[in-house]
């Protein structure tokens, strides 16, 4: 989680150093607001997307995790099932 809030951290300071930067080049309030309005949306986009495949990554190893323990269960069982068996 720690790196999750250092990405948050570090996007968070870039878009605030961009918008800083446009708001002080020279350039018409108008351009300037429509600078600002497309580098947003750019950023939502991206951290759309970061979080979409951090998400997706979370998916898979969960469903790795879930078909280990699934096979180790039937192992287990199978495992058991032989015991069992020798004992009768």
């Amino acid at each position: 989680m720690e790196a999750g809030n250092v990405l948050v951290g570090v996007l968070a300071g870039f878009a605030a150093g961009v918008t800083v930067g446009i708001l002080f080049a020279p350039d018409k309030g108008s351009n300037t607001r429509k600078k600002i309005a497309s580098k947003s949306n750019d950023y939502v986009d991206e951290v759309e997307t970061k979080f979409n495949d951090f998400v997706e990554n979370i998916n898979e190893r969960f469903d790795s995790v879930k078909k280990d323990i699934t096979k180790k269960t039937e192992n287990a069982l199978h495992k058991e099932d032989g015991v069992y068996s020798s004992m009768k």
